[in-house]
């Protein structure tokens, strides 16, 4: 157990290491090519806060543990609004733009309905994995378009400036995004090992695993990011990083793994999880709209309850698994 409990500390700090490093050589080269910083925060950016995730879902998929790939998508979804958020809006209250109302939060409402239509049969097949891909790629398409229009503006400093915006050698930078994604896959493995380990030691399955230490430990980029953005004041991408994770895990991150192989669903992920996934994100767009229909903000309150709602929630599986029903 002991071996299973290092490779998963190792995993994950290296997890976390290496996919800075694969953003900051991605970044430095796609300036280098001449992208622009939008485009770089909105994709680039944006994929590799969302690369451990997806690195290990995929590798989860591929060894056939279906409950650590999905525990991990939804998981991490879990944890990205319910802690991560409200931990962000308990050091800063959080404004929620007419913008975000009016698109993001809904466009994730719906990727969550159209991910409980595909889980109903408790089967992901590889059709519904391609859909999921197709999804994904339409919103990027629709995020970068709204984008180049003027109407989410450039890409926020904090997340381009310390690796495009700099003059790097491009020889370096390329180095870190070989290397970067090497080590990305190295650790995502390190993780999964340990984490199928440590569910055959404690006797509950890989998806309660990938529920709780797998999607905490992939969710600590996106806790960086939104704190540091809230710190500054930058309430759009404090909020759009979560929204923007969270629909890439829905999209990308589970469609990624069923293509490689379809997925068998336990009941729990559709009744508890994903249901629980609905439940916050409804809860973020009352906490937006406020009082008398106007644009609000998720204030230290509200963080609160949605730390406690997560604590409620981890004690829920908690129990679950002590009667042998997790």
């Amino acid at each position: 157990m002991l071996i299973a409990i290092l490779a998963v500390l190792f995993g994950l700090a290296l997890l976390i290491w290496s996919a800075d490093r694969f953003v900051e050589g991605a970044s430095a080269v796609a300036a280098a090519l001449g992208m622009s910083p939008l485009v770089i925060g909105m994709v680039v950016v944006g994929f590799g806060t969302s690369a451990p995730e997806m690195v290990v879902s995929a590798l989860a998929a591929i060894e056939g543990n279906p409950g650590i790939a999905l525990g991990n998508a939804y998981g991490s979804n879990i944890t990205n609004i319910a802690l991560i958020l409200g931990l962000t809006a308990l050091i800063r209250p959080i404004a929620v733009s007419r913008d975000v109302l009016r698109r993001e939060i809904p466009l994730l409402l719906a990727v969550t309905a159209l991910a409980a239509v595909q889980l109903s049969d408790s089967e992901l097949t590889r059709l519904d994995a391609v859909i999921l891909l197709l999804a994904f790629a339409v919103f990027v398409a629709w995020s970068v378009a709204q984008g180049l229009k003027g109407q989410q503006g450039e890409a926020p400093p904090s997340e381009v400036d310390a690796s495009a915006s700099e003059k790097k050698p491009i020889g370096r930078s390329i180095f870190w995004l070989v290397a970067g994604l090497g080590l990305l896959i190295l650790s995502s493995r390190l993780l999964v090992y340990g984490a199928v380990e440590l569910a055959s030691a404690f006797g509950v399955s890989d998806l309660v695993i990938g529920l709780t230490i797998v999607a905490i430990g992939t969710s600590l980029p996106e806790l960086a990011s939104s704190v540091i953005a809230a710190r500054k004041g930058q309430n759009d991408l404090a909020l759009g990083n979560i929204l923007g994770s969270n629909i890439f895990n829905t999209l990308a991150v589970v469609g990624i793994a069923g293509a490689i192989h379809p997925l068998r669903v336990e009941p729990a992920v559709l009744e508890r999880d994903l249901a629980f996934c609905g439940v916050l994100t409804l809860a973020l767009l009352v906490m937006g709209i406020g009082f008398r229909g106007r644009a609000g903000r998720i204030n230290r309150v509200e963080g609160a309850l949605l730390v406690a709602s997560y604590a409620a929630y981890i004690v829920g599986l908690i129990l679950q698994v002590s009667r042998g029903a997790g």
